[in-house]
């Protein structure tokens, strides 16, 4: 699995248009494609609900080289419970934070950093130092966890995630690209709780690779949330995944390379019909 690749942070939102304000306007990020569908997802992509729902790809930049959000909308779903399992999000963007203090959205500050909360609550960290010239990145994901050696042996001795040195203690952070994005996880003092507002973090890897993936899981009690099976998206690449949960819980989705390359290339007009949808939207001013 050392091929594995990290693709995106699935985030539940409640209202489209304050969500697109906040990564579109504020953090300064792109609508890379729009997806609508009808009925709930297979794998449980829009969480727990049989129900008419979109997602919406925004990030810094194509899929295919970029860490990215899916934003997945569930049509009449106005909010979810926020637990505590996700802590926080790090992009780094000085284009962000000099969007997030010209537009008076609320943050706070700490060393150079700043610290906001989308309009579900999920926290972001914005860092600015010394970018090159690129738009921005997501360059983490961090995670709270129970038991953190428990966790570890979760990723890193079955998923082969890579340790990487020099974290504080109660943290590791892991990485399968030598730490261009980093999943963090944290250990949790207090009791975790995942409520209704949970995530899920998405690695592409060969076709080839996911029955070995299949395999591996097969043995651990709870870990395979979905074995493999294949998603269509209207018009689109079909794709294989395998849904798995953590020691605590947290859902990863492992996506075949192969159909996700397809199915990923940025659609230039999705940013308009995210519009056109979030207009028709009966529950728009909820």
């Amino acid at each position: 699995m050392n091929s594995s690749r990290a693709l995106h942070y699935v985030l539940k939102i409640g209202n489209r248009q304050k969500n697109i304000h906040f990564f579109r306007d504020v953090l300064n990020m792109k609508v890379l494609r729009h997806e609508e569908f009808t009925e709930g997802c297979d794998a449980a992509c829009n969480g727990p609900y049989d129900n008419r729902w979109s997602k919406t790809m925004i990030g810094y930049g194509p899929e295919d080289k970029h860490f990215v959000l899916e934003l997945t909308y569930n049509y009449g779903v106005t909010d979810y419970a926020l637990g505590n399992d996700l802590a926080a999000i790090t992009v780094k963007s000085p284009e962000a934070a000099a969007r997030a203090r010209k537009s008076n959205y609320p943050f706070t500050e700490q060393g150079g950093q700043l610290a906001l909360c989308s309009p579900d609550g999920y926290k972001f960290i914005i860092r600015s130092d010394e970018t090159p010239a690129t738009d921005g990145v997501i360059e983490r994901v961090a995670l709270h966890v129970s038991d953190l050696d428990r966790s570890l042996a979760f990723w890193v001795d079955k998923l082969e995630m890579k340790k990487l040195p020099g974290t504080e203690p109660g943290v590791s952070e892991l990485s399968y690209d030598q730490g261009k994005f980093v999943l963090e996880l944290r250990q949790l003092k207090e009791p975790l709780v995942r409520a209704k507002a949970y995530g899920r973090i998405a690695f592409a890897v060969p076709y080839n690779v996911q029955p070995q993936i299949d395999q591996l899981m097969s043995g651990v009690d709870g870990a395979i949330l979905k074995p493999l099976i294949t998603l269509d998206t209207p018009g689109k690449a079909s794709v294989r995944v395998i849904i798995l949960a953590d020691p605590d819980g947290h859902e990863i989705c492992f996506v075949d390379e192969e159909g996700f390359g397809a199915l990923s290339v940025v659609d230039p007009s999705s940013d308009d019909a995210l519009e056109r949808y979030i207009q028709k939207d009966p529950f728009h001013n909820q």
